[in-house]
């Protein structure tokens, strides 16, 4: 017993610290069984150290005003004036030294003991004043914290339902119920960014299953070409190699489109002041010899439109509706219309097109990716079905609208508007060209 004793002693003379925590320890250990610092315990503070503070201000007040208003006065009762004891006879006493001594005396020690009752009554006061605000304290911390937990149970509801939210359930909505309040408007607010961002998802899902599509048919068709190919060696090489060549350049096209639709949705591009109808005199210049070959004539009517912008992709942007408006028409006959304007906060680009009779629900889906008006488009300038939607990326990334509306008589008829560059410049009209 003794042996063991010694080697208790000797182990804790060799480690001091194995037997007890350092305060830093203790420290730590504390800290973690506090409760966790919750909002609901913040505020639970905030209301009882807001009720302390102010009932420690009141009992402050209450304490000196009546210290002030109650001090004790010093008051020597006299007889009746007809009586023995009556001011004469008191005046007469007060007027031998001893007796004036003595009642002065005798005051004086009233006076002291009233004063010292009224600090008594003064200090009881202030006693159990503190005691009832400190009773009152605990009772608004209890009370904070289930006013608190009311307050902040709708915010717990969110913060559960929102955790079951993931990209599986996104139609899942926090639907607060209540009156029209702060924690209401931010529980519509999120539900407003669960809807877009369901569906930009959907979008995104519905990009990449069609693009997926549209890479994998140039690549299964020049798969079948290399296959028809290695299996009849006496196949001219010319035609193959020209078949591959547009197969390729198909893909080719279509992989630029896609990647001119990715930066134009990162908004990463230089800000310069363009003149639109410099663009617009540009693409109808390029895209002249497709009129002439179309039988499609382009007429054009621009005054200066100053916006600010990327200059290549403001081209793209003119390009592709020009393009559009060329290949979506009558063919041998065909007109098409452009013209720029500017308004008092905008400039406007409107290119209309003549063509077959387009219903309004088939115009409202004519930006969305690799969708075409196959039975309005020519074989060979068919496009991969993504220039409406470069267009209408590009222009909300330059903080503009595209609208498309079909065109009375056929066709169809596209406005894209655009910020104003700077103050208004004076008209630059120019006649009417006409191109083929």
């Amino acid at each position: 017993m003794l042996n063991r004793t010694r080697e208790a002693a000797l182990s804790s003379a060799a480690h001091p610290r194995a037997g007890r925590l350092s305060p830093a320890a203790l420290a730590r250990r504390r800290w973690l069984q506090l409760p966790a610092r919750t909002v609901r315990l913040r505020l639970t503070l905030l209301y009882s150290g807001l009720f302390f503070l102010s009932g420690a201000v009141l009992l402050a007040i209450t304490y000196v005003l009546v210290r002030r208003a109650s001090v004790p006065d010093l008051v020597v009762a006299g007889g009746s004036q007809t009586g023995p004891a009556g001011p004469r006879a008191l005046k007469e006493a007060l007027a031998n030294p001893d007796v004036a001594s003595y009642v002065r005396h005798a005051a004086e020690q009233q006076y002291a003991r009233a004063l010292q009752a009224h600090a008594n009554d003064l200090h009881q006061l202030l006693i159990r004043s503190g005691i009832a605000l400190a009773i009152m304290t605990v009772a608004s911390i209890a009370l904070g914290w289930l006013v608190a937990g009311g307050v902040l149970r709708p915010l717990r509801e969110m913060t559960a339902t929102a955790r079951q939210i993931s990209e599986r359930n996104l139609d899942e909505r926090l639907a607060l119920p209540g009156p029209r309040d702060e924690l209401k408007d931010l529980a519509d607010t999120i539900d407003g960014l669960l809807a877009r961002v369901q569906a930009h998802v959907a979008e995104q899902q519905r990009f990449a299953a069609n693009a997926s599509h549209e890479l994998r048919t140039p690549l299964a068709v020049m798969q079948t070409l290399l296959e028809v190919a290695r299996s009849d060696p006496d196949r001219d090489d010319g035609e193959l190699v020209d078949r591959l060549h547009a197969v390729n350049s198909r893909a080719i096209d279509l992989t630029e489109a896609l990647l001119l639709l990715s930066r134009a949705d990162r908004r990463s591009f230089t800000q310069e002041e363009i003149d639109l109808s410099l663009l617009i005199d540009e693409a109808t210049e390029t895209l002249h010899p497709l009129a002439e070959e179309l039988g499609v004539r382009i007429e054009t009517s621009a005054e200066s439109a100053p916006t600010t912008g990327s200059r290549a992709l403001l081209l793209q942007l003119s390009t592709n509706l020009v393009h559009n408006a060329i290949v979506h028409n009558t063919p041998g006959g065909g007109r098409v219309r452009v013209s720029t304007r500017t308004g008092s906060e905008h400039v406007e680009l409107t290119i209309e097109n003549t063509g077959d009779a387009l219903a309004p629900e088939t115009v409202s889906k004519l930006s969305e990716p690799f969708l075409r008006g196959d039975e309005r488009v020519r074989a060979d300038h068919a496009g991969v079905g993504l220039g409406l939607a470069i267009v209408e990326r590009i222009v909300k990334a330059h903080d503009g609208t595209l609208s498309l509306a079909p065109r009375a008589g056929g066709g169809l008829l596209a406005t894209v508007r655009l910020p104003l560059a700077g103050p208004r410049p004076s008209p630059r009209e120019t006649h009417p060209a006409e191109h083929g």
